[in-house]
């Protein structure tokens, strides 16, 4: 919806996005795992298809993003962190 009605800013959006990937010193590996993470940790479901996918597309193993899922148990709690691997297996499910 975005993307149509407002094209200019999202591509500003998607500049800045860009931008801060490459940011840092993190490998991309990396860097696509915190996205998980971050998108786990603020309950963001959207996020986290995304996150899963943009990450499956560079090579994390399923095992891996699994892991982050396990992680977020004693951080966020096992609700939050089942509710991730409910997302996660979603999109596992698909790419196979």
């Amino acid at each position: 919806m975005i993307r149509k009605r407002h094209p200019k800013v999202w591509k500003a959006f998607n500049d800045l996005g860009k931008r801060c990937h490459e940011a840092g010193s993190l490998d991309e590996k990396s860097r696509r795992l915190v996205k998980l993470a971050l998108s786990i940790g603020a309950g963001l479901e959207g996020a986290a298809h995304s996150a899963v996918r943009n990450a499956r597309k560079t090579g994390v193993m399923p095992k891996e993003i699994d892991h982050a899922a396990v992680l977020a148990i004693t951080t966020l709690g096992l609700p939050a962190a089942t509710r991730a691997m409910t997302w996660i297996a979603d999109d596992v499910r698909r790419a196979t």
